[in-house]
């Protein structure tokens, strides 16, 4: 019987609800670390976290590593650098030690198990299946964001709903778990106290809960990652959420339950398991060889990117570029800057994260959903909305059309009237489906109005806004005629997943309302007076102007009607043929990765396809995070594997935005990569799963099937080409033109920035003034030189 108090206990809690990564709603799909919660730990010894807890691998099979050293990809040096942050020294590994154990596959992590496990095994029921799906058909309710009509009420807290769901719900017990009604009914009212009864019946010390109660979250996949994230917003907006441990405390009525039934027959196994989840964590010698290996192989892929910074470009620009076009740092967009870049001398690009500094919570136009345009790590900060109240009458018959699409929306799924829909209108689908199926197009949609402010700013913050904007663009002198500002996301039908293909620093919703407002502040004639008193000085035949990059077809729009473009018009004929030029360079660059894909016409025609599971590769391969001048990677190709961010150190007075960079899209960028890596090494645990089984539950999610576990993270057709891995797995490579001293500053000052770089999630790279990788960040705010191509250090390391 343990002895644990309440007041033990609270700490454990939440430390195991915070190992697990939250998880957004469909409609706003944000990229999340599947790692967030062991930041503090580095790759190996998350291996065995995850290994004890869910029997999840951190890295990819040996097979892969092998295959790289038998192409000549990783290097003996690269092994010998990777055997020393790890300390394999101590256990005498060495490069030919590494070098055999790639060639024999490791054993694959077991999981402790569960009592639902145990009472599976003696019984032959699946009681993890059973316990999987009736949860599932709960919490599909409890969570639903308006994909049912008739939802589950949420006037009451988690733990109270599902008991009052519980005990009427007669499947566990027609299934073999007798009295599981009445156990429900007889469980404490108070979640925290069915924990507390719970700990004691199974006997669970304090040394065990930590990682047992991990198992159980983990166990509940996607459901408690939803969780997870209701608590992570009401702390951005200075509250607090309980959901998690109260489905925390579900899961453990369930084991009490399976144990009461059960405990003759598992009690010798179950002591075992409350013995190993006392034992201390300690890695294996095979998750530290393959800690190794993965060290290695982004090794060599950085050893590649320090050879791309050497190649030596020689660039003529005119005095004043025709045109500047600012893009988001997405990966997807250095594969159009390069190609528009490419047409003429006189075009300069330029990376800035694609929410534009404008944190906004914006409503669409005849919506009364408020969609939060900013990085998930933000709060807004500003209110926006497409179109003016007072456009009514001129816009009714928009509005009206916006208004009655919902409606219909709703209709559809209603639980009166969905079925009879299918028969009464499917026919009215015939035409579109005949069309979709011919990639035939109706007519271009009509785009909501411009956008405007909703929250009132003085003429002072306005300037304070635009000024801090540009600087952090390195945007403050020789304006082209025409700046654009260029959002992206992506159009594609059928696919739960379309909002992964958006903007994840406009919080999973496309880019345009941002770039909107952003030209908008900056054409304003007050706005610019003000600028030229902080020495900004935009010229008087200077247009902003907004577009909206369409990243599954390559595809600009411009926003000419916001704005007055008279005085422009030959100047945005030339650029508009420069963007379909650049969009059919881009385009015949992506087929070569696209399946199935042999002619350009193919793209537009898979972002209209129902059947496609790859309109487009979104973000997958991304490899580094490039903050320095344009000039540094003009005229290279990095594939399309790298966030690139405008920035000129030498012109950041007090090195406010380079904290910027390093505190907020870096950390945003880590996310997107570690999410890639995180669905393509462990599938079964972060990935989205199979596309072709997803059923959309609740409008949160997607299930394989038609019940069970929530799915998070990348479905398997986004990283996986059906033959073979298309993503790398690689943790990000930093790479910053910056004073040491420094990103030494800011790292000291960001605790939490700090730990992903010392614990090896990220690796940093200082670009000196030649703009080569010179230096590399070794951990605990020390540099050493990066030593990519010195033959040296094997010598040094064997």
């Amino acid at each position: 019987m343990s002895s644990i108090s309440l007041e033990q206990l609270d700490p454990i809690l939440d430390a195991a609800v915070r190992s697990i990564p939250p998880a957004w709603p469909l409609a706003a799909t944000v990229a999340v670390n599947p790692f967030l919660g062991q930041s503090g730990e580095t790759l190996v010894q998350t291996a065995a976290r995850l290994g004890r807890v869910a029997g999840v691998a951190v890295t990819m099979p040996r097979a892969h590593y092998a295959q790289l050293i038998k192409e000549g990809r990783i290097r003996d040096e690269d092994i010998a650098f990777a055997l020393i942050p790890e300390g394999a020294t101590d256990l005498k590994l060495t490069v030919p030690a590494i070098r055999a154990a790639a060639s024999k596959e490791a054993p694959a992590p077991e999981a402790l198990a569960t009592m639902a496990e145990l009472a599976g095994k003696v019984s032959g029921i699946d009681w993890p299946g059973i316990l999987a799906e009736r949860f599932g058909a709960w919490a599909a309710g409890y969570f639903d964001e308006g994909q049912a009509l008739w939802a589950a009420p949420k006037e009451r807290g988690a733990y109270s709903a599902w008991r009052a769901a519980a005990m009427h719900d007669l499947t566990p017990e027609i299934l073999g778990l007798k009295g599981f009604a009445r156990h429900v009914a007889e469980a404490p009212q108070r979640p925290q106290e069915a924990i507390m009864r719970v700990v004691r019946r199974l006997g669970l010390s304090e040394a065990a809960l930590p990682t047992y109660f991990h198992s159980l979250l983990m166990s509940l996949g996607g459901w408690a990652q939803i969780a997870r994230q209701r608590l992570w917003q009401a702390e951005l907006e200075g509250g607090s959420d309980s959901t998690a441990r109260q489905l925390l405390a579900i899961r453990l009525v369930w084991e009490e339950a399976l144990h009461g039934l059960y405990r003759p027959e598992v009690e010798e196994e179950w002591a075992a398991v409350r013995e190993a989840h006392e034992a201390p964590l300690e890695p294996s010698d095979a998750q530290l060889i393959d800690s190794i290996l993965q060290t290695a192989a982004e090794r060599a892929e950085q050893r590649d990117l320090a050879r791309l910074f050497g190649q030596q470009v020689t660039l003529k620009r005119p005095e004043r570029p025709a045109l500047q076009a600012a893009f988001c740092i997405d990966v997807r967009s250095e594969v159009f800057r390069r190609a528009l870049e490419s047409l003429d001398p006189a075009i300069q690009s330029l990376g800035f994260a694609g929410f534009f500094g404008l944190g906004t919570a914006h409503r669409r136009f005849a919506s009364d959903v408020v969609e939060r345009r900013l990085p998930v790590l933000l709060s807004p900060t500003l209110r926006s909305a497409s179109g003016a109240e007072d456009q009514i009458d001129q816009d009714l018959s928009t509005r009206f059309s916006a208004r009655a699409t919902r409606a219909w929306g709703r209709f559809k799924l209603a639980a009166v009237s969905s079925f009879a829909f299918v028969e009464a209108a499917g026919p009215i689908y015939v035409g579109r489906l005949f069309r979709d199926s011919l990639g035939l197009r109706r007519g271009t949609k009509q785009e909501d109005p411009a956008p405007r402010l909703e929250t009132s700013l003085t003429l002072e913050e306005r300037i304070g806004a635009a000024a801090t904007i540009l600087k952090a663009m390195s945007l403050t002198k020789d304006f082209a005629r025409v700046v654009l500002i260029a959002g992206h996301g992506g159009k594609v039908v059928n696919n739960p997943h379309a909002s992964a293909l958006h903007c994840g620093a406009c919080g999973g919703y496309s880019g345009e309302a941002n770039a909107r407002l952003l030209a908008l502040l900056l054409n304003d004639p007050e706005v610019r007076g003000g600028l030229a008193g902080q020495g900004i000085a935009v010229p008087e035949d200077t247009l902003f102007l907004a577009a909206l990059h369409d990243t599954t077809g390559d595809l600009v729009t411009l926003y000419r009607e916001d704005v007055d473009c008279r005085n422009h018009e030959l100047d945005l004929g030339k650029i508009e043929s420069w963007l379909a030029s650049a969009g059919r360079i881009a385009r015949s660059e992506r087929l070569l990765t696209l399946p199935r894909a042999k002619r350009q016409q193919d793209i537009a025609l898979r972002s209209r396809d129902w059947a496609e599971t790859r309109p487009e590769w979104a973000l997958a391969g991304c490899k580094a995070f490039i903050a320095a001048p344009r000039s540094r990677t003009q005229g290279r190709s990095l594939g399309g594997r790298a966030f690139l961010h405008d920035y000129d150190w030498q012109a950041d007075e007090g090195f406010k935005i380079l904290e910027l960079i390093m505190t907020a899209p870096v950390v945003v960028a880590s996310w997107i990569s570690l999410q890639y890596y995180g669905s393509s090494v462990a599938p079964e645990a972060f990935g989205g799963g199979n596309k072709l089984l997803h059923n959309v539950v609740g409008g949160i999610g997607v299930q394989e099937g038609n019940g069970g576990l929530l799915r998070t993270g990348l479905p398997w057709q986004s990283v996986h080409d059906g033959a073979a891995l298309y993503h790398k797995p690689l943790r990000l490579s930093v790479c910053i033109e910056a004073p040491r001293a420094a990103m030494t500053e800011i790292l000291q000052n960001h605790p939490e920035v700090r730990k992903l770089f010392d614990k090896g999630w990220l690796s940093l790279f200082q670009l000196d003034e030649a703009g080569q990788m010179t230096w590399r960040y070794a951990g605990d705010l020390e540099w050493e030189e990066s030593a990519l191509e010195t033959p040296g250090l094997l010598q040094a390391a064997a």
